[in-house]
Protein backbone atom coordinates (compact mmCIF):
# COMPACT_ATOMS: atom_id res chain seq x y z
CA UNK A 1 0.00 0.00 0.00
CA UNK A 2 2.75 2.11 1.09
CA UNK A 3 4.42 1.67 -2.23
CA UNK A 4 1.24 2.13 -4.22
CA UNK A 5 1.12 5.42 -2.75
CA UNK A 6 4.68 6.49 -3.53
CA UNK A 7 4.22 5.58 -6.90
CA UNK A 8 1.69 7.69 -7.14
CA UNK A 9 3.42 10.26 -5.82
CA UNK A 10 6.44 9.92 -8.77
CA UNK A 11 3.70 9.48 -11.50
CA UNK A 12 2.36 13.08 -10.02
CA UNK A 13 5.75 14.76 -9.69
CA UNK A 14 6.62 13.66 -13.40
CA UNK A 15 3.53 14.86 -14.22
CA UNK A 16 4.17 18.19 -13.26
CA UNK A 17 7.41 18.31 -14.48
CA UNK A 18 6.64 17.50 -17.93
CA UNK A 19 4.19 20.06 -17.88
CA UNK A 20 7.03 23.09 -16.61
CA UNK A 21 8.99 21.55 -19.17
CA UNK A 22 6.31 21.91 -22.12
CA UNK A 23 5.82 25.42 -20.73
CA UNK A 24 9.53 26.42 -20.79
CA UNK A 25 9.65 24.81 -24.96
CA UNK A 26 6.86 26.90 -25.82
CA UNK A 27 8.51 30.38 -24.32
CA UNK A 28 11.78 29.46 -25.72
CA UNK A 29 10.18 28.18 -29.13
CA UNK A 30 7.06 29.06 -29.41
CA UNK A 31 6.26 31.68 -32.53
CA UNK A 32 3.07 32.85 -30.96
CA UNK A 33 3.84 36.62 -30.88
CA UNK A 34 1.66 37.27 -28.17
CA UNK A 35 3.34 34.99 -25.68
CA UNK A 36 6.75 36.73 -26.93
CA UNK A 37 5.52 39.98 -26.14
CA UNK A 38 3.33 39.41 -23.10
CA UNK A 39 6.91 37.38 -21.70
CA UNK A 40 9.35 40.12 -22.64
CA UNK A 41 10.82 42.37 -20.62
CA UNK A 42 10.57 46.23 -21.18
CA UNK A 43 13.34 47.98 -22.62
CA UNK A 44 14.37 51.42 -23.14
CA UNK A 45 12.66 53.62 -26.24
CA UNK A 46 14.42 53.54 -29.45
CA UNK A 47 13.81 56.07 -32.35
CA UNK A 48 15.28 56.21 -36.27
CA UNK A 49 13.53 59.66 -37.71
CA UNK A 50 16.07 62.03 -38.24
CA UNK A 51 16.47 65.84 -35.98
CA UNK A 52 14.17 68.32 -36.95
CA UNK A 53 16.25 71.83 -38.53
CA UNK A 54 15.54 74.81 -40.62
CA UNK A 55 17.82 75.63 -43.11
CA UNK A 56 19.30 79.20 -43.22
CA UNK A 57 17.52 81.39 -45.82
CA UNK A 58 19.49 82.36 -48.61
CA UNK A 59 20.67 86.22 -48.83
CA UNK A 60 18.94 88.42 -51.15
CA UNK A 61 20.66 90.10 -53.68
CA UNK A 62 19.70 93.48 -55.81
CA UNK A 63 20.53 94.31 -59.46
CA UNK A 64 20.48 97.30 -60.50
CA UNK A 65 20.26 98.32 -64.25
CA UNK A 66 22.00 101.60 -63.67
CA UNK A 67 25.83 101.03 -62.90
CA UNK A 68 26.81 103.37 -60.10
CA UNK A 69 29.04 106.64 -60.86
CA UNK A 70 27.79 106.64 -64.82
CA UNK A 71 27.91 109.74 -65.84
CA UNK A 72 25.50 110.02 -68.69
CA UNK A 73 22.36 108.34 -67.98
CA UNK A 74 19.12 108.69 -70.44
CA UNK A 75 16.71 110.25 -68.86
CA UNK A 76 14.23 108.71 -70.70
CA UNK A 77 14.91 105.40 -69.62
CA UNK A 78 13.66 103.24 -66.91
CA UNK A 79 15.67 103.16 -63.42
CA UNK A 80 14.99 99.47 -62.23
CA UNK A 81 15.91 97.39 -59.00
CA UNK A 82 15.40 93.67 -59.05
CA UNK A 83 15.76 91.27 -56.00
CA UNK A 84 16.60 87.43 -55.93
CA UNK A 85 15.83 85.33 -53.47
CA UNK A 86 13.57 88.23 -51.81
CA UNK A 87 11.77 90.93 -52.12
CA UNK A 88 11.85 94.79 -52.62
CA UNK A 89 11.39 96.28 -48.80
CA UNK A 90 11.95 99.65 -50.24
CA UNK A 91 13.48 101.87 -53.09
CA UNK A 92 13.96 105.28 -52.85
CA UNK A 93 14.91 106.87 -56.49
CA UNK A 94 15.52 110.92 -56.00
CA UNK A 95 17.92 113.95 -56.45
CA UNK A 96 20.51 114.19 -55.24
CA UNK A 97 20.40 117.42 -54.39
CA UNK A 98 17.24 118.41 -54.11
CA UNK A 99 15.83 115.09 -52.22
CA UNK A 100 13.06 115.38 -54.79
CA UNK A 101 11.97 111.37 -55.04
CA UNK A 102 11.07 110.03 -58.39
CA UNK A 103 7.79 107.68 -58.79
CA UNK A 104 7.82 104.15 -59.28
CA UNK A 105 6.43 100.97 -58.96
CA UNK A 106 6.66 97.30 -57.35
CA UNK A 107 6.21 94.57 -60.12
CA UNK A 108 7.06 90.97 -60.00
CA UNK A 109 5.43 89.86 -56.79
CA UNK A 110 7.33 92.96 -55.03
CA UNK A 111 10.22 91.52 -56.66
CA UNK A 112 11.16 94.11 -58.94
CA UNK A 113 10.80 98.28 -59.07
CA UNK A 114 10.74 100.18 -61.68
CA UNK A 115 10.81 104.14 -62.36
CA UNK A 116 7.58 105.54 -64.00
CA UNK A 117 8.67 109.03 -64.66
CA UNK A 118 11.51 110.84 -67.01
CA UNK A 119 14.39 111.99 -64.59
CA UNK A 120 15.44 115.47 -65.64
CA UNK A 121 18.58 116.07 -67.89
CA UNK A 122 22.07 117.24 -66.26
CA UNK A 123 21.13 116.00 -62.61
CA UNK A 124 22.35 113.83 -60.15
CA UNK A 125 20.35 110.97 -58.51
CA UNK A 126 20.94 108.27 -55.96
CA UNK A 127 18.71 105.43 -55.78
CA UNK A 128 18.65 103.26 -52.41
CA UNK A 129 16.85 99.84 -52.79
CA UNK A 130 16.68 97.76 -49.42
CA UNK A 131 15.93 93.52 -49.68
CA UNK A 132 14.50 91.24 -46.93
CA UNK A 133 15.25 87.74 -47.66
CA UNK A 134 12.70 85.04 -46.39
CA UNK A 135 14.16 85.05 -42.95
CA UNK A 136 13.41 88.82 -42.83
CA UNK A 137 17.21 89.65 -42.98
CA UNK A 138 17.36 92.99 -45.17
CA UNK A 139 20.35 94.20 -47.32
CA UNK A 140 20.67 97.64 -48.84
CA UNK A 141 22.27 98.99 -52.56
CA UNK A 142 23.55 102.34 -53.20
CA UNK A 143 23.90 103.62 -56.56
CA UNK A 144 24.37 106.86 -57.70
CA UNK A 145 24.68 108.69 -61.24
CA UNK A 146 24.58 111.60 -63.41
CA UNK A 147 22.07 111.89 -66.30
CA UNK A 148 22.80 113.20 -69.74
CA UNK A 149 24.71 116.78 -69.49
CA UNK A 150 23.61 119.77 -70.63
CA UNK A 151 26.51 119.91 -73.77
CA UNK A 152 24.41 116.64 -74.85
CA UNK A 153 21.23 117.89 -75.04
CA UNK A 154 19.32 118.35 -78.47
CA UNK A 155 16.47 120.78 -78.63
CA UNK A 156 14.48 122.53 -81.92
CA UNK A 157 12.92 125.62 -82.86
CA UNK A 158 8.99 124.67 -84.77
CA UNK A 159 7.45 126.99 -87.00
CA UNK A 160 4.34 127.45 -87.01
CA UNK A 161 4.05 127.00 -82.70
CA UNK A 162 1.06 125.63 -81.31
CA UNK A 163 -2.21 126.78 -82.33
CA UNK A 164 -1.30 129.52 -84.84
CA UNK A 165 -3.21 130.19 -87.91
CA UNK A 166 -0.79 129.78 -91.20
CA UNK A 167 -1.79 130.23 -94.87
CA UNK A 168 -2.48 127.00 -96.99
CA UNK A 169 1.74 127.17 -98.17
CA UNK A 170 2.72 127.21 -95.14
CA UNK A 171 5.59 124.33 -94.92
CA UNK A 172 6.19 123.04 -91.36
CA UNK A 173 10.07 123.56 -90.04
CA UNK A 174 12.19 122.08 -87.65
CA UNK A 175 15.51 123.73 -86.94
CA UNK A 176 17.28 121.48 -84.50
CA UNK A 177 20.18 122.81 -82.06
CA UNK A 178 22.46 119.72 -83.35
CA UNK A 179 22.90 118.15 -86.27
CA UNK A 180 21.04 115.31 -86.72
CA UNK A 181 22.76 111.76 -87.93
CA UNK A 182 19.69 109.21 -87.47
CA UNK A 183 17.33 111.36 -89.69
CA UNK A 184 15.17 108.19 -90.67
CA UNK A 185 14.57 107.95 -87.14
CA UNK A 186 13.89 111.36 -86.37
CA UNK A 187 11.13 111.62 -88.56
CA UNK A 188 9.92 108.71 -87.68
CA UNK A 189 9.35 109.87 -84.22
CA UNK A 190 7.73 113.20 -85.93
CA UNK A 191 4.00 111.93 -86.98
CA UNK A 192 1.85 114.28 -88.78
CA UNK A 193 -2.22 114.01 -89.18
CA UNK A 194 -4.27 116.44 -91.15
CA UNK A 195 -7.80 116.37 -90.56
CA UNK A 196 -8.57 116.35 -94.72
CA UNK A 197 -5.67 113.18 -94.81
CA UNK A 198 -3.57 115.05 -96.81
CA UNK A 199 -0.18 112.98 -97.50
CA UNK A 200 2.59 115.32 -97.39
CA UNK A 201 6.82 114.38 -97.23
CA UNK A 202 9.62 115.66 -95.09
CA UNK A 203 12.75 117.45 -96.79
CA UNK A 204 16.27 117.72 -95.32
CA UNK A 205 17.98 121.03 -96.32
CA UNK A 206 20.86 120.52 -93.97
CA UNK A 207 21.92 118.49 -90.71
CA UNK A 208 19.89 121.07 -88.56
CA UNK A 209 17.09 122.31 -91.05
CA UNK A 210 14.25 120.01 -91.45
CA UNK A 211 10.69 120.66 -93.21
CA UNK A 212 7.16 119.17 -94.33
CA UNK A 213 4.76 120.09 -97.02
CA UNK A 214 1.88 118.44 -98.27
CA UNK A 215 1.49 116.95 -101.55
CA UNK A 216 -0.59 120.20 -102.56
CA UNK A 217 -1.29 123.29 -100.69
CA UNK A 218 -3.50 122.58 -97.51
CA UNK A 219 -7.21 122.57 -97.53
CA UNK A 220 -8.83 125.91 -96.59
CA UNK A 221 -9.91 126.19 -92.48
CA UNK A 222 -8.28 122.68 -92.17
CA UNK A 223 -6.19 121.39 -88.77
CA UNK A 224 -2.76 119.92 -88.38
CA UNK A 225 -1.80 117.95 -86.11
CA UNK A 226 1.96 117.72 -85.55
CA UNK A 227 2.96 114.73 -82.41
CA UNK A 228 6.70 114.76 -82.11
CA UNK A 229 8.44 112.23 -79.35
CA UNK A 230 11.85 112.90 -79.38
CA UNK A 231 12.58 112.79 -75.61
CA UNK A 232 15.25 110.28 -74.95
CA UNK A 233 16.38 109.76 -78.59
CA UNK A 234 19.53 109.54 -79.99
CA UNK A 235 19.96 111.92 -83.11
CA UNK A 236 23.25 110.88 -82.91
CA UNK A 237 27.05 111.83 -82.14
CA UNK A 238 25.45 110.96 -78.23
CA UNK A 239 23.42 114.27 -78.38
CA UNK A 240 19.91 113.04 -77.02
CA UNK A 241 16.42 114.89 -77.69
CA UNK A 242 15.32 116.61 -74.43
CA UNK A 243 11.53 117.38 -74.98
CA UNK A 244 7.81 115.77 -76.47
CA UNK A 245 5.49 118.10 -77.70
CA UNK A 246 2.39 117.79 -79.35
CA UNK A 247 0.20 120.54 -80.92
CA UNK A 248 -2.17 121.68 -83.66
CA UNK A 249 -1.91 124.50 -86.67
CA UNK A 250 -4.64 126.19 -88.07
CA UNK A 251 -5.19 126.42 -91.55
CA UNK A 252 -6.89 129.99 -92.63
CA UNK A 253 -8.66 130.72 -95.97
CA UNK A 254 -6.53 130.13 -99.39
CA UNK A 255 -5.59 133.64 -100.21
CA UNK A 256 -3.05 133.90 -103.25
CA UNK A 257 -2.02 136.54 -105.04
CA UNK A 258 -0.93 136.22 -108.76
CA UNK A 259 1.69 138.51 -109.41
CA UNK A 260 2.72 139.33 -113.01
CA UNK A 261 5.48 141.95 -114.07
CA UNK A 262 4.95 142.18 -118.16
CA UNK A 263 1.31 143.68 -116.76
CA UNK A 264 2.12 145.51 -113.78
CA UNK A 265 -0.12 144.30 -111.67
CA UNK A 266 -1.57 142.36 -108.49
CA UNK A 267 -4.68 140.06 -108.31
CA UNK A 268 -5.43 138.65 -105.03
CA UNK A 269 -7.64 135.47 -104.44
CA UNK A 270 -9.57 134.67 -101.40
CA UNK A 271 -10.67 130.72 -101.77
CA UNK A 272 -10.05 131.17 -105.36
CA UNK A 273 -12.31 134.11 -105.76
CA UNK A 274 -10.58 137.05 -107.20
CA UNK A 275 -10.83 139.56 -104.26
CA UNK A 276 -8.61 142.47 -105.02
CA UNK A 277 -6.74 143.60 -108.17
CA UNK A 278 -3.56 146.81 -107.68
CA UNK A 279 -1.39 148.52 -109.93
CA UNK A 280 2.52 147.13 -109.72
CA UNK A 281 6.28 147.88 -109.88
CA UNK A 282 8.26 144.92 -109.59
CA UNK A 283 11.85 144.47 -110.12
CA UNK A 284 13.18 146.18 -113.42
CA UNK A 285 15.81 144.74 -115.72
CA UNK A 286 19.28 145.19 -113.61
CA UNK A 287 17.30 143.33 -110.52
CA UNK A 288 13.98 141.49 -111.82
CA UNK A 289 11.69 139.93 -109.40
CA UNK A 290 12.18 136.39 -108.58
CA UNK A 291 9.81 134.57 -110.11
CA UNK A 292 7.61 131.29 -108.99
CA UNK A 293 6.13 130.82 -105.77
CA UNK A 294 7.00 132.76 -102.56
CA UNK A 295 5.47 132.64 -99.02
CA UNK A 296 4.13 134.95 -97.05
CA UNK A 297 6.78 135.18 -93.72
CA UNK A 298 5.82 136.63 -90.32
CA UNK A 299 7.84 139.15 -90.65
CA UNK A 300 5.93 142.56 -90.87
CA UNK A 301 6.85 146.30 -90.06
CA UNK A 302 4.16 148.77 -90.57
CA UNK A 303 7.16 151.25 -91.16
CA UNK A 304 10.73 150.17 -92.49
CA UNK A 305 13.89 151.36 -93.06
CA UNK A 306 15.45 149.66 -96.56
CA UNK A 307 19.62 149.77 -97.31
CA UNK A 308 21.06 148.90 -100.37
CA UNK A 309 23.73 147.78 -98.49
CA UNK A 310 21.75 144.64 -96.94
CA UNK A 311 21.50 143.63 -100.68
CA UNK A 312 25.13 143.93 -101.19
CA UNK A 313 25.38 147.28 -103.11
CA UNK A 314 27.70 149.89 -102.32
CA UNK A 315 28.44 153.40 -102.94
CA UNK A 316 28.77 154.41 -106.51
CA UNK A 317 27.08 150.97 -107.61
CA UNK A 318 24.68 151.51 -110.12
CA UNK A 319 21.34 150.62 -108.99
CA UNK A 320 22.97 151.87 -105.08
CA UNK A 321 19.84 153.57 -103.23
CA UNK A 322 21.49 154.53 -100.25
CA UNK A 323 18.60 154.10 -97.65
CA UNK A 324 14.72 154.46 -98.68
CA UNK A 325 11.57 154.89 -96.00
CA UNK A 326 8.74 152.64 -96.63
CA UNK A 327 5.69 151.01 -94.79
CA UNK A 328 3.27 148.40 -95.08
CA UNK A 329 6.40 146.00 -95.35
CA UNK A 330 5.65 142.05 -95.89
CA UNK A 331 8.15 140.37 -96.27
CA UNK A 332 8.48 137.02 -98.58
CA UNK A 333 12.04 136.36 -98.38
CA UNK A 334 15.40 136.46 -96.54
CA UNK A 335 17.75 137.88 -99.17
CA UNK A 336 15.04 141.49 -98.99
CA UNK A 337 12.21 141.01 -100.85
CA UNK A 338 9.27 142.69 -99.65
CA UNK A 339 5.44 143.33 -100.58
CA UNK A 340 5.42 147.51 -99.61
CA UNK A 341 3.79 150.23 -100.34
CA UNK A 342 5.79 151.87 -103.39
CA UNK A 343 8.21 154.98 -102.92
CA UNK A 344 6.57 158.75 -103.51
CA UNK A 345 9.45 158.74 -106.75
CA UNK A 346 7.82 155.47 -108.19
CA UNK A 347 4.32 155.37 -107.49
CA UNK A 348 3.67 157.23 -110.85
CA UNK A 349 4.84 154.34 -112.50
CA UNK A 350 2.21 151.82 -111.18
CA UNK A 351 0.98 149.61 -113.38
CA UNK A 352 3.33 151.38 -116.07
CA UNK A 353 6.72 150.07 -115.39
CA UNK A 354 9.21 148.19 -113.17
CA UNK A 355 11.65 149.95 -110.92
CA UNK A 356 12.08 148.39 -107.84
CA UNK A 357 14.84 146.37 -106.47
CA UNK A 358 12.96 142.72 -107.12
CA UNK A 359 10.07 143.84 -104.40
CA UNK A 360 6.38 144.34 -105.15
CA UNK A 361 5.57 147.88 -104.80
CA UNK A 362 1.67 149.19 -104.47
CA UNK A 363 -0.25 151.94 -103.36
CA UNK A 364 -0.72 152.58 -99.84
CA UNK A 365 -4.20 150.78 -100.33
CA UNK A 366 -2.84 147.77 -101.85
CA UNK A 367 0.11 147.53 -99.32
CA UNK A 368 -2.50 148.22 -96.63
CA UNK A 369 -4.38 145.77 -97.64
CA UNK A 370 -1.96 143.13 -97.71
CA UNK A 371 -0.38 144.26 -94.17
CA UNK A 372 -3.94 143.96 -92.86
CA UNK A 373 -5.41 140.37 -94.72
CA UNK A 374 -2.67 138.45 -95.60
CA UNK A 375 -1.14 135.97 -93.07
CA UNK A 376 2.18 134.07 -93.15
CA UNK A 377 1.68 130.98 -94.88
CA UNK A 378 0.13 132.27 -98.06
CA UNK A 379 1.37 132.56 -101.26
CA UNK A 380 2.58 134.94 -104.02
CA UNK A 381 3.35 133.40 -107.31
CA UNK A 382 5.46 135.23 -109.71
CA UNK A 383 4.96 135.62 -113.74
CA UNK A 384 6.19 137.69 -116.32
CA UNK A 385 9.94 138.22 -115.08
CA UNK A 386 13.24 136.02 -116.44
CA UNK A 387 14.71 135.58 -112.95
CA UNK A 388 14.88 132.17 -111.19
CA UNK A 389 13.42 131.33 -108.25
CA UNK A 390 14.10 132.11 -104.69
CA UNK A 391 16.47 129.36 -103.32
CA UNK A 392 14.14 127.01 -101.06
CA UNK A 393 15.87 128.01 -97.83
CA UNK A 394 15.29 131.94 -98.58
CA UNK A 395 12.20 132.29 -96.56
CA UNK A 396 9.87 129.28 -98.23
CA UNK A 397 10.64 128.72 -101.67
CA UNK A 398 9.32 124.33 -101.47
CA UNK A 399 6.89 125.12 -103.89
CA UNK A 400 9.41 125.56 -106.88
CA UNK A 401 9.94 121.76 -105.81
CA UNK A 402 7.41 119.61 -107.58
CA UNK A 403 6.51 117.30 -105.16
CA UNK A 404 8.04 114.23 -106.40
CA UNK A 405 11.47 115.63 -105.88
CA UNK A 406 10.61 117.01 -102.57
CA UNK A 407 9.82 113.63 -101.26
CA UNK A 408 12.90 111.48 -102.63
CA UNK A 409 15.51 113.42 -100.71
Amino acid sequence: MAELQETKKRRKGLRVALISLVALGMAVTGTGCSVVANNAAPGPATSTAAPSTTPPAVPATIAVNTKDGATSVNPAGEIAAEVTNGTVATAILKETTSGENVAGDLVVSGRKWISKAPLKFDTAYTFDVTAADAGGTKTTKTTKFHTVPASHEADAVMYPGADETVGVAQPLQFVFSEPVVNKEAVEKAIKITTSTGQPGAFRWYSDTLLRYRGAEYWPANSKINVDMKLFGMDIGNGMIGNFNKNYNINIGNKVVMEADAAAHSVSILVNDVVAQTFPATMGDEAFPSASGFMVVTNDKQRYATFKASTIGLKPGDPGDYGSVDVEFATRMANSGIFIHQATPSAMPYLGVANLSHGCIGLSAEGAGWVFNNMRPGDIVHTVGTPNETIAPTDGFGDWNIPFEQYASR
